[in-house]
């Protein structure tokens, strides 16, 4: 698979779906941060809150999800993003079911982002040493099947009209993944805003600072692109250039400017 990099490319909106607090820092923290400084605005969606992610006895799963939430509002803060949303599932037993999809497609319709960046819900084993949790799986199957081809359709989950969310259609995927990747960004001007996103998540950092391993990482993401530090995505483009710069998402008849003659199309008379 041929290596791709972004370029300058920044989305207006991007919509940010992960199972657990701390998977946006680790995956995509410096990607979303860039196209925020460059203007874009960003909101995440938290599946689970990370309930069982602190391992103290002395401390309830509600204890938990609340020091959890308070690290990621945080770090998105830290990464320029204001909006956190959070779904509250029970962390560990995530699973890609219909309500799910649902919620997550009212969240699309709701923020109506040109770019969802999701979990990759394919990878089973990362290396040697480490086997994906079976939550990312289940977000990242979820929010795919909610941004394609469920937010977009007027008639599925039509009583979202009632909310005043009508149906929409992202551009771009971008699924974060360490495997098939086929996009690199280059987060060399935002690498330490990663570090310092990941940073407030002192509940699973506890004495180890991220900082070289991080760097490690980016670095050898980036090996052979002519940028320092990256991270990586397998991108789908499910509308074109042109049909977004048209539409802007809208999928209704009447929502979109007509298609240009062939003689504005020549001309450039009409754009």
């Amino acid at each position: 698979m041929t290596a791709r990099t972004n370029g300058r490319y920044t989305p207006e909106r991007v919509l940010v779906i992960v199972a657990h607090p701390d998977d946006i820092e680790f995956g995509s923290a410096g990607t979303v941060a860039r196209w925020v400084r460059d203007g874009a605005a960003a909101r995440y969606v938290l599946c689970t809150s990370g309930q069982v992610g602190i391992k103290d006895p002395a401390i309830s799963m509600e204890e938990a999800a609340a020091i959890r939430e308070r690290e990621q509002t945080a770090a998105a803060r830290v990464a320029g993003v204001e909006d956190v949303v959070y779904l509250r599932y029970q962390d560990g037993i995530l699973e890609n079911t219909l309500e799910l999809r649902k919620k997550l497609v009212r969240e699309i319709r709701r923020f109506r982002p040109e770019v969802l960046i999701a979990q990759d819900p394919t990878a089973f084993f990362v290396g040697e040493s480490y086997i994906n949790h079976p939550d990312h799986r289940a977000a990242g199957g979820a929010s795919i099947d909610a941004v394609f081809p469920a937010a977009g359709m007027p008639a599925l989950f039509k009583e979202l009209e009632e909310e005043g969310l009508t149906a929409h259609e992202t551009r771009k995927v971008y699924i974060s993944t360490w495997q098939q990747a086929d996009t690199y960004v280059d987060i060399s001007e935002t690498i330490e805003v990663k570090i310092e996103a990941l940073r407030q998540h002192a509940s699973q950092m506890g004495d180890w600072d991220p900082a070289d391993r991080i760097r490690e990482w980016a670095s050898e993401r980036a090996r052979g692109l002519e940028m320092q530090y990256a991270e990586a995505f397998r991108v789908i483009t499910l509308k074109s250039d042109e049909d977004w710069k048209r539409c802007k998402g809208h999928v209704l008849p009447g929502d979109c400017p007509p298609e240009p003659t062939t003689e504005e199309s020549t001309t450039g008379h009409g754009r």
